[in-house]
């Protein structure tokens, strides 16, 4: 096996990794997929990510997790897993396999017989590979849309649920997100300005407007629509954030639209630090506990760490970069927001091993 790729399927974004046989990076890349529009957009994300990567598609190796059936698309996951695993192996060419969790990989034939082990199981991916190089942490996935709490203790992954609902219920998976997820989830009131105001329950902003208007989020990193459909700019993201208490963005000045951006960037982090403790007390003894963060919000879990006086390590240590290309920075930080499809791959290339 020379070169394999590791794909992460979503519903608002396709995330790839491609390996050397070793299992160092090469490349990696995060394509916007709206798939809720259509299977047409997870086709052309998917050849945006190949073009980027500039491979021969013939004799590749791919490995592929998932999140994106549960898109409003498909009338069931069932049906989502199939349809998205069809599309698969009709684009892509060369040996094509699904990671079923603690089944491990199937191949195309065997994907309906194990569809609820492969549906939204991108985590249990991050959770086996963190467990191979940890003996303790709590990791955390922060992405545009939710938020992946996972307990290693032990060298294993202590996980409560293996399914979405049980997740949900278990504080496992928090829907929260730093793009996607719209401000009227964070609270129903807000401080502002000296007063507590109510917050509209309109999709109005969300929270790639706070993060804009903080200074937490680039630009590139910032790929799905704004909730009005116009530009992303700093001035935009205060028109839209005014919106939420009722308020035009020139009723007072950028400074005080940065300062409520904070406000819903503190309720955001209290939801997250509320579930981060739920786990943490599980814990008989978290002195050697480690906060692992990886995500495009990434830099939230850095300061919920210092907030719990709690060591901090960013993923970015664990993943391996083929230094012979040069990788800058820029790709390191891509990897880390697609770090499970760097584990599925991994994982996938170690089972090759086997």
């Amino acid at each position: 096996m020379n070169i394999a790729i590791g794909w992460d399927i979503g519903g608002a974004h396709v995330k790839a990794v491609q390996v050397d046989a070793s299992g160092k990076v090469q490349a990696a890349s995060q394509v916007y997929c709206p798939l809720w529009r259509g299977l047409h957009e997870l086709n052309l994300a998917i050849d945006v990510a190949l073009i980027e990567f500039n491979v021969n598609k013939n004799g590749l190796t791919h490995f592929v997790t998932m999140t994106g059936e549960l898109a409003d698309i498909f009338s069931d996951r069932h049906a989502g897993v199939m349809q998205i695993a069809h599309c698969i192996s009709k684009k892509l060419s060369g040996e094509i396999l699904f990671y079923a969790g603690e089944k491990g990989f199937v191949s195309m034939d065997a994907v309906e017989e194990n569809a609820k082990n492969i549906a939204s199981m991108n985590w249990l991916a991050s959770a086996q590979y963190l467990a191979r190089n940890m003996q303790q942490a709590l990791f955390l996935d922060i992405g545009s849309t939710t938020t992946d709490i996972i307990l290693i203790d032990n060298g294993k992954p202590r996980v409560l649920g293996f399914n979405d609902e049980i997740r949900m219920q278990a504080d496992e998976l928090v829907y929260t997100g730093v793009v996607r997820t719209p401000l009227m989830a964070l609270a129903q009131k807000i401080p502002f300005a000296g007063n507590l105001i109510n917050v509209a329950a309109e999709h109005f902003a969300t929270t790639a407007d706070i993060y804009t208007l903080t200074g937490d989020l680039p630009l590139n990193e910032n790929m799905a629509e704004t909730a009005d459909g116009a530009d992303k700019s700093i001035e935009a993201s205060a028109k839209r954030i005014a919106r939420m208490i009722g308020c035009d963005a020139q009723d007072a000045p950028i400074s005080a639209w940065q300062n409520l951006a904070y406000a819903f960037k503190h309720a955001q982090m209290h939801q997250i630090k509320q579930a981060m403790l739920r786990q943490i007390s599980r814990l008989e003894d978290c002195r050697n506990l480690h906060i692992v963060g990886a995500g495009v919000g990434e830099f939230l879990v850095d300061e919920l760490a210092k907030q719990l006086s709690l060591k901090y390590e960013s993923i970015a240590g664990l993943i391996a970069m083929d230094a012979s290309l040069n990788i800058n920075d820029s790709s390191r930080n891509i990897a880390v927001v697609c770090f499970p499809a760097y584990a599925v791959v991994s994982l996938g290339l170690k089972a090759h091993e086997c």
